[in-house]
């Protein structure tokens, strides 16, 4: 029998502005660019931390009121994305040099070493490493 291969392909997040966003997630981050491809009245804007990752984050701008009020609160305050790391120290360095925000200072867990941050919007991230 054929198993099929089963993943998250994209996860929206909503944002102000297509070129703002890609400048953060790319610079701030150390993110790469994927895809960037206009369409009739959006882009089509996909960014991740590994090109080999199956996983991306589509970067979609508000296009009304209601979906600019979810900009910076697309989990109610909670963490919304978790950024697995192979070396938590070089990143968490690297990411404070490029002036990224964290909340707390990193911490160790049963699981590994984490810290929270706030992306360009104030969406709450985990930063982590397993052990």
């Amino acid at each position: 029998m054929r198993t099929q291969k089963r993943c998250m392909g994209y996860v929206a997040i909503v944002v102000d502005d297509y070129d703002r966003a890609i400048e953060y997630y790319t610079q701030k981050l150390g993110f790469h660019l994927i895809e960037d491809t206009p369409q009739p009245g959006k882009r089509w804007v996909v960014v991740n931390p590994n090109p080999q990752s199956d996983c991306n984050l589509l970067l979609a701008q508000a296009s009304n009121e209601r979906q600019q009020g979810f900009i910076g609160n697309q989990c109610g305050g909670r963490v919304f994305l978790f950024l697995q790391t192979d070396d938590f120290w070089r990143d968490y360095h690297q990411m404070r040099a490029n002036g990224v925000t964290f909340c707390e200072e990193p911490r160790e867990e049963e699981y590994g070493i984490v810290v929270v941050f706030e992306d360009i919007y104030g969406n709450r991230w985990d930063l982590y490493q397993n052990k």
